[in-house]
């Protein structure tokens, strides 16, 4: 993971790095979704508590987006529990000298970022399938120092079926959806400054999203002997 654009993006994979995309006005058509990840039956797999809030972003989204990586060759645990610790993974890409925003455990599986100039994100998993989970998040997106605040709420499904290989290990092929949505009034004054450019970002913040927990898992995996030090808590 390398350039501005890719380090920027690194939180909660690509919530942030979509921000500006989020501020597409209501009514705008999702995004063709083509081929790609599998569908995930939501109503099915999300827990009862968060099955309306999640249907709601899903049934109307802002804006869409969805991404498959190229496969990756690591234990399947690996990945598994690096998609449960998006804060542990944040820290490894800073021990890999990789500039990354700094995401909070919150306990009960929640998970906190803020950037301290009124962007700030709530997500947890609230749903399980093989080889995948759903999340759910609500905050607030500033862009950009000269645009106001978006409130937004997102539903990222993480796909992620592998095929077993040698040594324990697997050839897993991550991919991602993306909905996104708010009705902000704000969000109008947003688009006029991005444009176009709305779809494009939202397909780099899902494409990001990959790129956060695959480059871990295989910094994690070619080097087994460094692995426990770069995935472990943060120092006292």
């Amino acid at each position: 993971m390398t350039g501005a654009g890719r380090t920027r993006g690194v939180v909660f994979g690509s919530v942030v790095a979509m921000a500006c995309a989020a501020a597409a006005p209501p009514g705008m058509p999702a995004l063709p979704m083509g081929a790609g990840p599998p569908r995930v039956a939501l109503a099915d797999v999300v827990e009862p508590r968060f099955r309306d809030a999640v249907l709601a972003v899903v049934r109307k989204p802002t804006i869409s987006t969805r991404a498959t990586a190229d496969d990756l060759i690591c234990p399947p645990a690996l990945y598994d529990w690096l998609l449960a610790h998006p804060d542990r993974v944040a820290l490894a890409w800073r021990r890999l000298k990789v500039p990354c925003v700094e995401i909070a455990d919150a306990g009960n599986g929640t998970f906190t970022w803020a950037d301290g100039d009124g962007s700030e994100l709530v997500w947890q998993a609230v749903g399980r399938f093989p080889d995948g989970l759903v999340w759910y998040a609500t905050g607030k997106v500033k862009p950009s120092p000269v645009t106001p605040t978006v409130p937004i709420k997102a539903v990222v499904v993480m796909s992620h079926p592998n095929r077993p290989t040698a040594d324990g290990k697997a050839a897993i092929t991550p991919s991602v959806q993306v909905f996104l949505q708010t009705d902000s009034r704000a969000a109008t004054l947003v688009l006029r400054l991005i444009g176009p450019t709305a779809p494009k970002l939202a397909q780099e913040g899902a494409e990001q999203l990959l790129m956060f927990f695959g480059g871990v898992a295989q910094a994690a995996t070619a080097r087994p002997e460094k692995a426990e030090e770069l995935l472990a808590p943060a120092r006292k």
